[in-house]
């Protein structure tokens, strides 16, 4: 090895222990995002609820399972009676897990849901619509529970909240167990603020057994577990029968699927960048060593950008199942953080001050962003959308989006 190899490669190890010693120091930011499995100890894990349960169920045996629903039901012994737990910010179920859960509920078992995004043909056959409200103002967020037994009746919540609650309940099978209540902020001339209550905890009764949901998940995270807000999740507990548990660690957001045997290594920051720098170092190290001629390389056809064609096969499902509703509350989703990432603005409370902003970075007429804003709101709190309403809301998002000059 060259005096001049020594030298590079000299280098390269100075400015890898650099980094490692940088990145082992440095205070790492707190992640408020959801995750909701039974591992994470960060705000809005559940860690602390899983730990907990022993306490909560002294009696019962507790099985995590991290495995679908539908390979659970169909591998275990439908005879025992049992109780499913379901925690996370959405969840969806699909055809056969849609018809395993409910052959398990008819047969005398419950199922804990809480969720604010509960869709698919589960919801549509226990006839269940769950609404979100994004324009509250902050602190506002209370719940209530309607046993008046309850040691603790009302509980407040102060961050991470977007309010969830039911439209649309099944009247005859269904007893409602709490309410949400919360402030809507007032940012247009002729509205005021308004204080509403809407049922946000259900029990829907099926067959021999019984689904409860609850559409506020983030009261079962560590964050308000470890506040004052621990009776929360205790008290909507004990309408669950003491049985086998079995706690859902796999339809979570935060659930980990790298399968890689790099995973740990890939898993921890400081690791991961002292990999990808020693690959590029030997990377330089071969270049520097090669000889300069070599054989021509060969042109590889690049492969085809998919990307519109499945965004045309996803947006035509929405289309045939006319499921309006869900396709503009994902349109608006998407339009909000695109208004994030690119004028970095705050979206959270879509107000007078949200639109002056956006007006003065973007650059459009106030008129403008003021419509597209309450077409927002608007079908926010619409429980129905139609096509025409899809169309409206496409059209002004295009519109805003295309005519954005730099």
């Amino acid at each position: 090895m060259g005096k001049r190899s020594k030298i590079v490669l000299g280098l390269l190890v100075t400015v890898l222990i650099g980094i490692i010693v940088t990145e082992i120091v440095r205070p790492r930011p707190i992640n408020w995002r959801p995750s909701y499995t039974s591992i994470s100890k960060i705000p809005f894990g559940c860690y602390v609820l899983f730990n907990e349960l022993p306490s909560i169920f002294p009696n019962s045996d507790i099985e995590k399972v991290e495995k679908s629903v539908y390979d659970l039901l169909i591998e275990n012994d439908s005879t025992i009676t049992s109780n499913y737990i379901m925690i996370n910010d959405f969840i969806y179920l699909d055809e056969q897990e849609t018809n395993q859960i409910l052959k398990y509920v008819e047969n005398g078992n419950q199922v804990f849901i809480a969720s604010s995004n509960f869709t698919g043909k589960l919801a549509d056959t226990l006839n269940i619509q769950i609404t979100q409200q994004y324009d509250i103002q902050e602190d506002s967020v209370k719940t209530s529970f309607s046993n008046q037994n309850f040691k603790q009746k009302h509980f407040y919540f102060t961050r991470g909240v977007d309010p969830a609650y039911f439209t649309s309940v099944d009247t005859v099978n269904t007893e409602i167990l709490g309410h949400i209540q919360f402030k809507t902020s007032a940012f247009l001339e002729n509205e005021t603020e308004k204080i509403k209550t809407r049922a946000n905890f259900i029990k829907t009764s099926f067959g021999k057994g019984s689904f409860i949901i609850n559409t506020l998940p983030i009261a079962y995270s560590n964050y308000y577990l470890l506040g004052e807000n621990s009776n929360y999740s205790v008290q909507s507990f004990s309408y669950l029968e003491d049985h086998l548990l079995y706690w859902d660690d796999y339809k979570k957001s935060g659930r980990k699927v790298i399968t890689s045997p790099m995973r740990f290594v890939l898993n921890q920051p400081a690791l991961k960048w002292s990999y990808y720098l020693l690959i590029v170092g030997l990377l330089l190290f071969v270049v520097f060593k090669a000889k300069r001629e070599q054989r021509i390389i060969p042109i590889i056809k690049p492969l085809e950008n998919s990307s519109v064609e499945f965004a045309k096969t996803v947006g035509s499902l929405y289309h045939q199942h006319r499921d309006y509703k869900n396709l503009n509350d994902k349109k608006t989703t998407y339009f909000l953080t695109y208004i994030r990432n690119r004028y970095y603005v705050d979206t959270t409370v879509l107000d007078e001050k949200l639109i002056t902003q956006l007006t003065a970075k973007a650059g459009k007429p106030t008129a403008e962003t003021k419509a597209i804003i309450e077409l927002i709101l608007s079908l926010k709190n619409k429980p129905i959308h139609t096509e025409q309403d899809a169309l409206n809301l496409a059209q002004k998002i295009n519109t805003f989006k295309q005519s954005y000059g730099r």
